[in-house]
């Protein structure tokens, strides 16, 4: 696979959207400067402004959308099951970054399919125009099996956890996905919170994963259009913009990092 990388854009399943390979999620306090020049040096468009709304990613796409706005993928979420504060919620986002429509909105920890008021609230949104495509996450495999095989689905992204130590997805998500129309794929926890650069958490005789190896193992799997990453700095993030021109692993490094992977999720 030498000479390969992943800085080419991809589409995201039947969005259309052509995405970066790593998006970035705003949780954990990754800074303004960090997040801009990830996106006019490295290209990274897609930007997820989580519920943990830190002020660095709120900073970067007010600072951003301006002047590149139809270059940018902006990601927003809601954890509200209830349907009943959706809406007004996803409105005051809107106004505090200072946009008018988000790409996507993502309906979060949804481990069941979502209920009646929660999808008719999230359609609304979509259907006026302040929000282009939705999306799930949730753990529970088996429901993004069956949402991914639906053919009614309002659902055009799927957010499914994806790691070297959590590779479930691989016999209970991809299998079942479509060969036509099939829904965009997105993945977190490539570094299993952090277990997986630890060396206490290794086995024996073997030296911790770096961010980037990990990363180069989510983006290697063919059905994975995109990986989140959520940096605490500019280092983090540095880091992992190292898997971009990594590329995928070779057969030899996905056998050790899978090695890895079942020893700490054991």
């Amino acid at each position: 696979m030498s000479g390969l990388s992943f800085r080419d854009r991809t589409t995201l399943g039947r969005t259309g959207l052509e995405v970066s390979r790593l998006g970035i999620g705003s949780g954990y306090g990754v800074p303004a400067a960090a997040v801009e020049k990830a996106f006019h040096e490295h290209g990274i468009n897609y930007l997820y402004w989580s519920l943990s709304r830190r002020a660095g990613m709120t900073k970067a796409i007010r600072s951003l959308a301006p002047t590149h706005r139809d270059e940018m993928i902006i990601v927003m979420q809601t954890y509200d099951h209830s349907g009943l504060f959706i809406e007004k919620a996803h409105e005051r986002g809107l106004k505090k970054l200072g946009i008018d429509h988000a790409d996507v909105l993502i309906l979060g920890w949804f481990n069941r399919y979502p209920g009646r008021r929660v999808l008719e609230a999230a359609t609304r949104l979509k259907e006026q125009g302040k929000v282009r495509f939705l999306a799930m996450s949730g753990h529970n495999r088996k429901t993004h099996a069956r949402v991914a095989a639906m053919s009614d689905t309002p659902f055009d992204i799927l957010m499914v956890r994806y790691s070297a130590a959590h590779t479930g997805a691989e016999r209970d998500v991809f299998p079942h996905l479509p060969a036509d129309n099939r829904p965009g794929i997105t993945s977190y926890t490539a570094t299993r919170w952090g277990q997986l650069l630890k060396e206490r958490k290794m086995p024996a005789g073997e030296e911790p994963l770096t961010a980037a190896e990990c990363y180069r193992f989510v983006l290697s799997n063919p059905n994975i259009d995109l990986c989140f990453t959520g940096p605490k700095n500019a280092a983090e993030l540095d880091h992992a913009v190292l898997a971009l021109d990594a590329g995928p692993l070779s057969a030899e490094e996905i056998e050790r990092v899978r090695r890895i992977g079942d020893h700490v999720h054991g």
